[in-house]
C-alpha cells in the first residue's frame, strides 16, 4: 500500500462495534415488516421482490439487509413477529407441573387467540400461511417443526399426565388435534364469523370471552375422553372376570 514499507508497524484495526439503530429505525423496520407481510401474502415469496418491498415501505433497499439479513430473513420474520408470542413459551407452560389442566388450557387459548385483536394484520398472516401451504418454501418445514409439532407434543404430554397415561395412543393425538382446532377455526373462519355474527370478534373483550369459552369446551372434550376410557376399562374388566360359558350355552347363543 502507498506510504507503507517493511519497517512500518502494522496496526491492527479493532473490531467494529455493532451499528446502533437510527432513531427512526424501529419505524422503518416496522414498515418493512408489514409491507412485506402484505406483499408476500398477496403474491407469494417468489413473485415479490425486495426492491418492491422497499419502494412500497418507503425505505432504502439496504434496510432489508440491515434489519433482516436478506429476503429469506424478512420472509421468516413475517411468520413469527406480527402474530406475537413464541411457541416455546407455550411449550414451557404445558411442562409446568404446578398448573392444573384448566389453567394450562386457559393460558394457551388466551395466548393463541390474542393476535385476533390486530384485525387486518391477522388476515394477512392467515393468507400468508395458506399461500405457504400451497406454494411451500423452506420456511414451511420450519413452521411445522416450531409452531405445530412442538406445541402438539407438549399438549399430548399434558393430557397424558392428566389422564394418568404412561404413553400416548391415537386417541390422545385425536383429542389434541380437537383441542387445538378449537382456536384455529377462529382464524380460518374469521370472515364467516364476521358475516354471521360480527359481535363475536368485534372487540378485545369479545375475543377474551372466546378464550374462556374455549377453555370450557376443551375441558369437556377431555372429560368425555376420560369417561370413554373408564367405560372401556370397566367393560374389559367385566369380560375378564365373567365365567366362561359352557359349550351348550354358547351354541344356544349362536342360534
Amino acid at each position: 500500500m502507498p506510504g507503507m514499507n517493511a519497517r512500518d508497524p502494522i496496526i491492527s484495526t479493532p473490531p467494529r462495534a455493532p451499528r446502533a439503530p437510527r432513531a427512526d429505525g424501529a419505524e422503518a423496520r416496522h414498515r418493512l415488516l408489514h409491507t412485506a407481510l402484505r406483499l408476500f401474502a398477496q403474491k407469494g415469496f417468489a413473485k415479490t421482490s425486495t426492491r418492491e418491498i422497499a419502494r412500497e415501505a418507503g425505505v432504502n433497499i439496504s434496510a432489508i439487509s440491515y434489519y433482516f439479513s436478506d429476503k429469506n430473513g424478512l420472509y421468516g420474520a413475517c411468520f413469527t413477529e406480527p402474530m406475537g408470542g413464541d411457541s416455546d413459551d407455550l411449550v414451557a407452560i404445558f411442562s409446568t407441573p404446578d398448573l392444573t389442566l384448566e389453567e394450562a388450557l386457559r393460558i394457551c387459548f388466551t395466548s393463541v387467540i390474542e393476535p385476533l385483536k390486530q384485525g387486518e394484520i391477522v388476515r394477512q398472516c392467515i393468507q400468508l400461511h395458506m399461500r405457504e401451504m400451497l406454494e411451500p418454501t423452506s420456511q414451511w418445514a420450519k413452521e411445522i417443526e416450531r409452531d405445530i409439532k412442538g406445541p402438539h407434543r407438549a399438549i399430548v404430554e399434558l393430557l397424558c399426565r392428566h389422564l394418568k397415561l404412561e404413553r400416548a395412543d391415537d386417541d390422545i393425538h385425536r383429542l389434541t388435534f380437537a383441542i387445538t382446532g378449537l382456536s384455529m377455526q377462529l382464524y380460518v373462519n374469521q370472515d364467516f364469523i364476521e358475516a354471521v355474527r360480527p359481535s363475536l370478534l368485534r372487540t378485545p373483550r369479545s375475543i377474551d370471552t372466546w378464550a374462556n369459552r374455549l377453555t370450557v369446551y376443551a375441558l369437556a372434550l377431555v372429560q368425555a375422553e376420560a369417561a370413554r376410557r373408564q367405560a372401556l376399562a370397566a367393560d374389559e374388566k367385566a369380560a375378564a372376570t365373567a365365567p366362561a360359558a359352557s359349550p351348550a350355552r354358547a351354541a344356544r347363543k349362536k342360534t
